[in-house]
């Protein structure tokens, strides 16, 4: 678990008041690879700088926070004003009201999730109390929290043990699939055709579904790419695998069950015929003539 946590506060709901701390849910050692922006002459790192156009280069302890109410005419905020506009309330998850899981379509979901944790022994029991009621019931929660100074509705939800504190966009941040639905086919496919599309979801539907099988190959390509250039390898590309494109659909589909057919049932390993040692010219000609000899 990491050392530091990402936010402490409370989990409200009504006149209860759990104590607790949020850590992201994001690894920031996902192994992601950034790439530098370099001059193309002399290879020397791309710099950043913050400047005035009055006094140049400027640090960061001389910059301030401000909003422009006019042309170039601005009133500056400060931090502390910033932290008296905080009241205790803001330093809770409230807890709005409850929602059945398929009530919020997934869409809303930002990239910004948080595992929840009592905070202390205090909090343990209602802690645990508020989950299991929630897992129970097959409830989420609607919540509103402050974040990075922001207010943020979040999803709260059970996690094993734990509470999954989800940022969600507000509704009018997404753009909605009616702006679309114009310029999608509305034909409907025949009974065959439906017929073979549902079979093909049922066979490449597994069993268990593992997630953790899906691995970042494009990082492990970079890193390779990277490795190979930092030894002075010449960088080959890689083959494309060219794929037979079926014009028919119905081929198609029957095609791509028996695909996924021999995929889920796992392919046998082929037995390996290999070839026969090629003997060396001498012993190609003693066996010539033990050959002779006995016939």
């Amino acid at each position: 678990m990491p050392a530091r946590s990402t936010w402490k506060g409370f989990l409200k709901l009504s006149l209860v008041s759990v104590p607790v701390k949020a850590y992201t849910a994001k690894s920031s050692s996902a192994g992601e690879i950034r790439l530098n922006q370099l001059h193309v002459d002399c290879h020397s790192r791309i710099q950043y700088k913050k400047t005035c156009p009055i006094h140049g280069e400027v640090t960061n302890d001389a910059i301030v926070s401000g909003y422009e109410y006019a042309q170039r005419q601005y009133v500056v905020i400060d931090t502390d004003e910033l932290d008296k506009l905080r009241t205790d309330d803001d330093k809770a998850i409230k807890i709005d009201q409850f929602i059945a899981p398929k009530s919020l379509d997934p869409v809303y979901q930002t990239d910004k999730s948080y595992y929840l944790i009592p905070d202390g022994p205090v909090g343990e029991r209602p802690f645990a109390l508020l989950r299991q009621g929630m897992e129970d019931e097959g409830r989420y929660a609607i919540a509103q929290v402050v974040l990075h100074g922001k207010e943020q509705v979040v999803l709260v939800r059970p996690m094993g043990r734990l509470l999954l504190m989800t940022v969600l966009d507000h509704d009018n941040e997404v753009v909605k699939p009616a702006s679309f639905e114009e310029e999608a086919p509305s034909a409907e496919g025949s009974a065959e055709e439906m017929k073979l599309v549902k079979t093909l979801i049922e066979t490449s539907t597994p069993k268990k579904f593992d997630f953790a099988k899906y691995k970042d190959v494009y990082t492990e390509r970079l890193t390779q790419l990277i490795e190979a250039k930092v030894a002075g390898q010449e960088v080959v590309a890689t083959p494309a695998h060219e794929e037979r494109h079926v014009i028919n659909l119905m081929d198609a589909l029957r095609q791509s069950i028996a695909q996924a057919q021999k995929t889920g049932d796992g392919e046998k390993e082929e037995k390996v015929t290999k070839p026969p040692r090629k003997m060396a010219p001498s012993r190609r000609k003693e066996a010539g003539e033990r050959k002779r000899k006995s016939s």
